[in-house]
């Protein structure tokens, strides 16, 4: 571990060097990609500095056991420092992991009812808001591409992207199906009844991670349908793009415009085909993850929301709160940190110093 960090301090001051040059600082470009790498590198060399400085101080203190005047004072501070060092030694290791590539990437969400009739719509409903919910806490933008309502109010399907720093990184535990337990509002018996809805979450692809080509598109119009005011069935604003070589089919009528809409679904394509290859390339570490964290796979069932008794339960991670209520109203970091945290923990068992 020591010469990993003192090689990323090395290359830290020689980025520095590099970057104080002036026909350097006059090639924006290349400046701009050095600060960038400087600002990358910068918070773990800090953390081996403080390493540093916390292994002094300890070894000072280990100096002071044979004073009999603060021998005691300095055993009662050593174990202080005993468990600041373990800590250090954990953040550090973690700062070695090879990071996810797409943590940072904004995200495409889809919500589709499951099994349970216009309850899952409805259930549909609820994740819709708890993500939005959830996402305006975590100040993230969000943006819809396609949202069709069932009769009852609820959602029978929802895309839609969230826009903001390290959004792939929060919501990539998101994926697979969801279960909810509770007694419908139309159940006059007062029978609990399940349901259940199907969250998928993918990174936003650019275009240069994906290239398409037009010839493999086919792309049809038609009126969009569902809410939208006046403006709804009057054009053919509502556009359906199917990729010939993989057959998958995106929809996307939420703009009024053609042209913005066509923009919206490419990306959404976008998005699944770099999924798609990403899985693919990735396969390996994918089955060491599923174990723990789950794949995303529609087929798994990753949470239960029993209402009756007030519960969440992550099936992934054995992790039950009694809290549905602020979960339900977009308080997820809870089960979100529990799974990063399981997933940092299962990395760092994979991947010792």
């Amino acid at each position: 571990m020591q010469e990993k960090f003192e090689a990323l301090s090395a290359r830290l001051q020689e980025l520095s060097l590099t970057a104080s040059q002036p026909e350097v600082i006059q090639d924006q470009p290349r400046y701009q990609a050095l600060v960038k790498e400087m600002a990358e590198l910068a918070p773990a060399v800090a953390a081996w500095e403080d390493f540093q400085a916390l292994e002094k101080e300890i070894a000072s203190t280990r100096e002071l056991l044979e004073s009999p005047e603060l021998s005691a004072m300095a055993l009662e501070e050593l174990e202080a420092l005993a468990e600041k060092h373990e800590a250090a030694q954990t953040r550090l290791h973690l700062m070695l992991l090879p990071k996810d590539e797409d943590d940072d990437r904004n995200v495409v969400m889809e919500i589709r009812a499951g099994a349970g009739g216009e309850e899952a719509g409805l259930f549909g409903g609820v994740l819709l808001r708890m993500y939005t919910r959830y996402a305006e806490r975590q100040g993230f933008q969000v943006n819809y591409l396609s949202l069709s309502e069932s009769e009852l109010g609820g959602v029978r399907e929802a895309v839609f992207t969230l826009s903001g720093k390290g959004a792939f990184s929060r919501m990539k535990y998101e994926s697979g199906v969801h279960r909810i337990q509770r007694v419908p509002a139309t159940e006059s018996q007062g029978r609990i009844h399940t349901s259940t809805a199907t969250v998928a979450v993918l990174p936003e692809a650019d275009e240069v991670d994906i290239q398409i080509n037009p010839g493999d598109l086919r792309i049809d119009t038609y009126r969009a349908s569902g809410q939208g005011g006046q403006h709804v069935n009057r054009t053919d604003s509502a556009v359906r793009i199917t990729h010939l070589p993989t057959g998958l089919v995106v929809t996307c009528q939420d703009e009024k415009s053609q042209l913005k809409n066509k923009e919206q679904a490419l990306k959404v394509l976008r998005s699944r085909l770099y999924e798609q290859e990403h899985a693919q390339l990735h396969e390996a570490y994918a089955q060491n993850r599923r174990g723990q964290i789950g794949t995303g796979d529609r087929s798994e069932r990753v949470r239960t929301y029993n209402f009756p008794q007030g519960r969440v339960t992550d099936h992934r991670i054995g992790l039950t709160l009694y809290q549905i209520d602020q979960i339900m109203d977009g308080d997820l970091d809870p089960i979100i940190d529990a799974l990063a945290m399981e997933a940092r923990q299962q990395a760092l068992a994979a991947n010792p110093v």
